[in-house]
């Protein structure tokens, strides 16, 4: 959602806040907004649109100040407009947000009937009054702001300052997610490490309803009853090297490119030198366990259910898999000794998180596959195995999709192994086969033309068919969505077998159908769902290997031969092939690839 950064200390505090900005705009760029102290009085400047017009704003009204904070903003409540921007202020506060005030209308009639004027259709403005009205009354800014934060419904982290005070920030959260950073002679807030990275490295993670009031030489922590905690500063390895976009266009494009690398760092610590399966202690026994239910939100859920697919097939094991945002509304059972393996590529995600909460409360243990270490959902869980796939800044996933896939794919081979439905050969082949795949995909990408190319016709696109059977269904929809994500096209992914219920529908000529159709025991189902397409004239790209291209290529509209791969691991290879297409067709039809309209990376609240 919105990003936010605070920064207290010796030197001007608007270079910061505006670099940490550029690092949180992943998060939210609908508007942004900049305040500082100067002289004890608030100033501030904000700006629709993305962060470049904020930039330009500064140029022309430098905000001076060694105490500030700022937000990059995701719309939730008002339109994204300048006067909606945050930070909201009055007289004596002012506030950014990320997250939803549920009870605001309640709280925003209660202010105007003691006079408080509100100048946005925001629900974060309630905040900046609810902690003026309590200063108002005599209480200093640290009692005003635990009053103010007892009185609100919903999830949030926040960046507060305050008139007359350069020496104090405060931060809080409660379920959206708040690091603070540590300097020699300087205090940083942010929404996470990412914005903090080129200043400090020494981070400390707030606890759920923790305050803090940020001085330039501490930090007092309280948690929800106000009283003076210790919090773990842990030491962060993002680096700028990591975070820059290199000799790329995109940070999609980079990222795309490093899965290898990617998949190889997340395979190390489960890997022996012997290519033998290494995984952590686990709190359960796969024998012992009844059912698997797998969480997750958009593209993490289609990793899921590849995962769904392998766990069934490789262990026996049956499996539940439910979007989190729609689970615990169904109130589900779930069974005593259950696991559930919740997936999130931030392990911020709200509704997730609340899934693990649901799934915890019913006595599941909890896996979490996260790529934040200290993040929310890691935090709660019994077990954590990590994707290690570096920061990901392109808001449609790529490298941490991928990653998702290798560790669900290890651990449905350590359930194999530890139930011993699969002989000991049958897991070795496949352990090999997957430590290969970060080869395979780097022959795909050396194909980037190809795509590039390919996706030259979808200028004048409006609509594409994704299908895949098996392992590969899955992907049809993940390939559906980045598609969506990030060129505007709307595109559909659906199971091969089910083409005839519905889809075909709408093939003619103009309708391009993207076949993943590797050579494995479907592939003759498959050829069927083709030669149906075809014989309507549908414009077929097929995505196979080269015995599948030599059976069908000649009559379809385009044939692109990957390499062959052992059927269980073909989700991880047959994902950059759809990825480059959606590439490549967003920088055709000339959209923001890194940060497409309306989307943000990452969801924290519902």
């Amino acid at each position: 959602m919105c990003g936010i950064v605070g920064f207290i200390g010796k030197k001007q505090a608007a270079p910061f806040l505006l670099e940490g900005l550029r690092r949180l705009e992943y998060r939210g760029y609908d508007s942004a907004g900049i305040a500082t102290l100067d002289g004890g009085k608030i100033t501030k400047v904000r700006a629709q649109g993305h962060l470049s017009f904020l930039t330009e704003k500064l140029k022309k009204n430098p905000l001076s100040g060694c105490v500030g904070i700022g937000h990059t903003r995701w719309a939730t409540h008002g339109k994204p407009t300048e006067a909606n921007a945050h930070p909201h202020s009055t007289d004596l506060v002012a506030v950014v947000h990320n997250g939803i005030i549920e009870n605001y209308r309640e709280l925003r009639a209660l202010l105007e009937n003691k006079g408080c004027i509100f100048t946005s259709d925001t629900d974060t403005e309630v905040i900046a009054h609810l902690i003026s009205d309590n200063m108002r009354h005599g209480m200093t800014p640290q009692q005003a702001t635990s009053a103010a934060l007892k009185q609100l419904d919903g999830a949030f982290a926040l960046g507060i300052l305050f008139a007359g005070h350069d020496d104090l920030l405060i931060g809080a959260r409660r379920g959206s997610p708040l690091a603070l950073g540590h300097g020699a002679d300087a205090m940083y807030l942010g929404s996470d490490a990412l914005a903090l990275a080129p200043q400090t490295n020494k981070i400390t993670y707030l606890e759920d309803g923790d305050w803090a009031e940020l001085y330039t030489d501490r930090i007092v922590i309280h948690d929800s009853s106000d009283v003076v905690v210790e919090r773990k500063i842990h030491t962060s390895s993002l680096t700028n090297d990591v975070i820059g976009k290199g000799p790329y266009s995109h940070f999609m494009l980079k990222e795309i490119f490093e899965q290898p690398s990617v998949i190889k760092a997340t395979l190390e610590p489960m890997i022996t030198k012997d290519h033998a399966l290494a995984l952590p202690a686990l709190p359960f026994n796969w024998k012992n366990v009844p059912r698997l239910t797998i969480l997750a939100c958009g593209t993490a859920s289609y990793a899921g259910l590849v995962g769904k697919y392998w766990f069934e097939q490789l262990a026996q094991l049956p499996v539940e898999i439910d979007l989190a945002s729609e689970f615990r509304y169904r109130e589900p059972p779930m069974p005593q000794g259950g696991v559930a393996i919740i997936i999130s590529q931030s392990g911020e995600t709200a509704d997730t998180l609340a899934a693990l909460h649901y799934a915890k409360e019913r006595g599941q243990k909890i896996l979490s596959i996260v790529n934040v270490p200290q993040s929310s959902i890691a935090r709660a869980s019994d077990i954590v195995v990590p994707t290690l796939a570096g920061p990901e800044i392109g808001v449609a996933s790529t490298k941490a999709f991928t990653a998702q896939l290798t560790v669900l794919l290890a651990l449905a081979l350590d359930a194999a192994r530890t139930r011993g439905t699969q002989p000991d050969s049958r897991i070795q082949d496949i352990l090999t086969a997957l430590c290969d795949i970060p080869n395979k995909i780097g022959s795909v990408l050396r194909q980037e033309n190809v795509f590039q190319e390919l996706a030259q016709g979808f200028d004048t696109v409006s609509d594409v068919l994704y299908l895949g059977r098996g392992l590969l269904y899955p992907l049809a929809m993940e390939g559906a969505l980045k598609l969506k994500e990030i060129s505007y096209i709307h595109a559909e992914g659906y199971p091969a077998g089910e083409m005839k219920h519905g889809p075909i529908a709408l093939i003619d000529e103009k309708l391009p159908v993207v076949f993943m159709a590797p050579s494995d025991v479907l592939f003759e189902k498959t050829l069927s769902n083709i030669q149906e397409v075809t014989a309507r004239g549908g414009k077929v790209i097929l995505l196979s290997d080269k015995k599948g291209v030599d059976a069908i290529g000649a009559s379809v509209f385009r044939a692109v031969s990957l390499p062959s791969v052992d059927p269980i691991v073909s989700p991880l290879l047959y994902a950059v092939p759809v990825q480059l297409l959606a590439y490549h067709a967003a920088v055709v039809r000339g959209t923001n690839v890194d940060q497409p309209r309306n989307l943000a990376k990452s969801v924290t609240v519902e």
